[in-house]
């Protein structure tokens, strides 16, 4: 196979879908009565639910500010204010109890919390959503705020752990006095979690990766090829239908849940990117040829060609399960920023050619 010509054509290929992807969430998702993203939409971008995701409002201001500063061809003017229009939202309803930095989880279409989940997921997409509109704006309130959700987030985790978790057992021992319970505490009953999901090892393969690279350690970035992206691949890619399963079971059973045979986007999305940015780092032949095997697989079984951008969920065999494209965790985020990272990688590709073997 001529890898070059290979390369040159995903790389058309990818920005012609990224143009079209993020097309369908300028057009669909803006809510212009109350700012924000609708991101619960049907195959053809009709809002079915005006709930919002703090999640996914964080992701997509971050995607809009991401291409608005370094993709040429999206530095117009409507997608900075959407972004702007979108943090502004995030500023005015994500904190919901002030001064507390806690963030909801779901919010109604007007703002006001639905949910509030003891994590730090929802902090940590509204850090990286106003961060990224600030460097995209130059107006540092945006990043101030980011910074300060930030040292929040550290404080929590390094320090007080009290708004995340389980709620605190101290008023359970002074009812109770001396009795101890069986069971220790921090620990659930049948906890015992043996999902491997090769999704989220793969991606945390190019999370190291990146890491590797910035620290020039080439033991880290051996261990990030191996060990989270090719073995994960291997034990994850079915081997009749092709694609991803969702998860799997690492002692080798049957997963309960009903979805484990699933084919999730999102696998799919980090796969791409991770594969081809581990090529890039290391000229290894095999990690190309993973990235053309799931790249087809993904545009052939994801993309909607009438209607645009990628549907999520799909059965063992490659087949629509949902024909939804957005919901409460599917938004403006892992199909956009797969295909602009893999423009870009592809771009610095092509533009040193005595990288890619014939």
């Amino acid at each position: 196979m001529d890898w070059q010509k290979t390369l040159h054509s995903w790389q058309e290929r990818i920005s012609e879908e990224l143009d079209s992807v993020v097309d369908f969430w300028l057009r669909h998702s803006h809510d212009k009565e109350y700012g924000g993203f609708f991101t619960c939409l049907d195959q053809t971008g009709k809002v079915y639910d005006d709930l919002k995701y703090v999640w996914l409002q964080g992701r997509q201001v971050w995607l809009y500010s991401r291409l608005y500063r370094k993709v040429p061809r999206f530095q117009r003017p409507e997608l900075l204010q959407a972004a702007k229009a979108g943090g502004e939202f995030l500023l005015r309803h994500a904190r919901v109890a002030p001064p507390s930095q806690k963030c909801a989880f779901v919010l109604t279409r007007d703002g006001r919390p639905v949910k509030i989940q003891r994590t730090i997921f929802s902090e940590c997409f509204y850090v990286l959503g106003l961060d990224e509109l600030g460097r995209a704006t130059g107006e540092s309130h945006y990043q101030r705020e980011a910074l300060a959700m930030m040292e929040a987030i550290v404080h929590w985790v390094r320090e007080d752990p009290s708004e995340l978790g389980r709620p605190q057992l101290a008023a359970v021992r002074r009812r109770w006095g001396d009795c101890k319970p069986l069971q220790g505490i921090g620990q659930l009953v049948c906890s015992k979690n043996t999902r491997s999901p090769s999704g989220h090892a793969i991606e945390a393969g190019w999370f190291l990766l990146r890491c590797a690279m910035r620290q020039l350690n080439p033991g880290l970035q051996s261990q990030a090829v191996e060990k989270f992206m090719k073995q994960p691949f291997r034990s994850g890619w079915d081997p009749e239908h092709g694609g991803l399963f969702a998860f799997q079971d690492v002692d080798g059973f049957c997963p309960t849940q009903l979805e484990w045979r699933m084919k999730l986007w999102w696998p799919h999305t980090e796969a791409m990117v991770a594969f081809l940015m581990g090529f890039a780092e290391t000229q290894d032949q095999e990690l190309l040829e993973l990235f053309h095997q799931v790249a087809n697989y993904t545009f052939a079984k994801f993309r909607d060609p009438v209607a645009g951008e990628w549907f999520g969920y799909l059965s063992q065999e490659g087949k629509v399960a949902l024909t939804i494209k957005g919901g409460p965790f599917k938004g403006c985020f892992h199909v956009p920023r797969a295909l602009y990272m893999c423009e870009e990688i592809l771009k610095s590709l092509m533009e040193t050619k005595s990288a890619i073997q014939k």
